[in-house]
């Protein structure tokens, strides 16, 4: 038994065995890595507290910005860290339903650090309600 082997005309077939072992390795991965991504994740929500009125006269937030040089401006007026830490100071004396909102916007050329440290004094006097916007 004898095999032509024309090979000045074109090839009209194509070898998909390279693409069936393609598909198949693409297959076991997809089977080994689903589970993992269905992977849950607990996480606790903050309930509502039905004993506890609902605030009826919010407080108005306080914008604070953070220039590209690191300068803060609390509601449009300048204040330094030390500044900064006597106005977080009186926010932290008032009551959790009535602490006023810190809404940051920092520059988009902003040294992380500065947003850092705005965090930081924030975090030790006790206070949750931070927020970041992108009106700077």
């Amino acid at each position: 038994m004898s095999f032509s082997t024309n090979t000045s005309g074109p090839m009209s077939e194509i070898n998909v065995t390279p693409l069936v072992d393609v598909m198949l390795v693409l297959l076991i991965i997809f089977m080994i890595t689903a589970p993992v991504l269905a992977h849950r994740i607990q996480v606790d929500l903050p309930q509502p507290n039905p004993n506890q009125p609902p605030p009826t006269n919010p407080a108005e937030p306080i914008h604070l910005k953070i220039d590209q040089a690191g300068a803060l401006y609390w509601n449009d007026i300048p204040v330094d860290e030390l500044g900064l830490k006597a106005q977080l100071a009186v926010i932290s004396q008032q009551s959790l339903n009535n602490q006023p909102e810190i809404q940051i916007a920092a520059a988009d050329a902003v040294a992380y650090e500065h947003v850092a440290r705005v965090l930081a004094a924030a975090k030790s006097y006790k206070l949750v309600k931070i927020g970041f916007t992108e009106n700077f």
